[in-house]
């Protein structure tokens, strides 16, 4: 059966006030249980006059479950089944009178995936990537994303346009967008931007996002991390070009942030021996040789020094903060 549209009905299916278990609304019509639970009541229809507005008497009320019918009647459902899915409440003569679906959230299981969120900058223009890692068989869809500036003592609210893949998270002192990757292979990936991040200035507040994945069999997974964009900003790859037989030269990264004087790299450079033809990591196990800081010059200079070098490898970092460094790039010198 499928998923209704949410704005089809206008009312959701309440959960009991008496129930103990921990539960919260996702999205309207999207409940999130947490398990374990025994027992758990859903209403069809909160207020007795909403049945008669319906037309609808409670005894006559039946459920369904993914589309199969269930043997429970009346306006209450007892969930005892540890599965979630997607619930809906009928008249007597089929008509729909309420809908939601259910997702399953163990808390075991997202606290040993908790930081499992991978995210990156290239600059300090505000914008940063994130990524999750891949469940095999399981699939997944950004359900919810939730991200704010952790110092913020205003309420965040957080929204999604109607495509499903652009989230804003706005409150009084920041307001950060989000959207999903379009490209089906690349689904586990999302783009953020902070509009309201100065380069210029002390970060001091930390950023905390927590990305919500809903997986097959109405699984709910959430990915959270909390950092400053100082300590993952990694930059691109440099590029690099050669002079003469003995020097090499590089400019800085065409994305990175700007004046260079306030934003310096640190250049690590590493010579090579051995030329591997057919490596796909050519400098990956490699030992840097010498370490150069360039504190204003947009291109840098670097003279061989080492008899029968082969290759040169060189990768940047910010030279103010312990962030990542960048990937090698490398020249062959022969």
């Amino acid at each position: 059966m499928k998923l209704f549209v949410l704005t089809m009905v206008c009312v959701f299916l309440q959960v009991s006030h008496q129930n103990p278990t921990g539960h919260w609304t996702l999205l309207p019509h999207i409940l999130v249980v947490e398990a374990p639970w025994d027992q758990m009541p859903l209403r069809c229809m909160e207020q007795p006059a909403e049945l008669v507005r319906k037309d609808a008497k409670i005894e006559d009320i039946f459920w369904r479950k993914d589309g199969n019918e269930k043997e429970q009647k009346g306006n209450t459902y007892m969930l005892e089944e540890s599965l979630g899915g997607n619930f809906t409440c009928h008249s007597k003569d089929g008509s729909l009178l309420n809908h939601t679906v259910v997702l399953i959230q163990d808390n075991e299981t997202n606290r040993r995936r908790d930081e499992n969120l991978n995210c990156s900058a290239t600059n300090y223009n505000g914008e940063f990537l994130c990524s999750w890692p891949k469940l095999t068989g399981l699939g997944g869809k950004v359900a919810f994303i939730k991200a704010r500036r952790v110092s913020d003592n205003y309420e965040t609210q957080c929204s999604v346009d109607k495509s499903g893949r652009r989230w804003t998270c706005s409150s009084g002192q920041s307001n950060l967008i989000c959207s999903v990757d379009k490209k089906k292979k690349r689904k586990r990936k999302i783009s953020c931007r902070d509009e309201q991040h100065c380069p210029f200035t002390e970060e001091s507040q930390h950023i905390d996002i927590t990305v919500y994945v809903w997986r097959k069999y109405f699984y709910l997974d959430n990915y959270s991390k909390r950092f400053l964009l100082s300590e993952i900003v990694k930059p691109d790859k440099v590029e690099i070009s050669r002079v003469n037989n003995t020097t090499i030269q590089w400019s800085y990264p065409s994305s990175w942030s700007s004046p260079y004087s306030y934003f310096p790299l640190s250049f690590e450079i590493a010579q090579l021996r051995r030329g591997c033809e057919r490596c796909k990591d050519l400098c990956g196990n490699t030992k840097s040789t010498e370490t150069l800081t360039f504190n204003s010059s947009d291109v840098c200079q670097f003279r061989v020094t080492q008899r029968r070098t082969k290759v040169v490898c060189v990768r940047a970092k910010d030279a103010l903060c312990d962030s990542p460094w960048s990937e090698w790039s490398h020249i062959r010198m022969s």
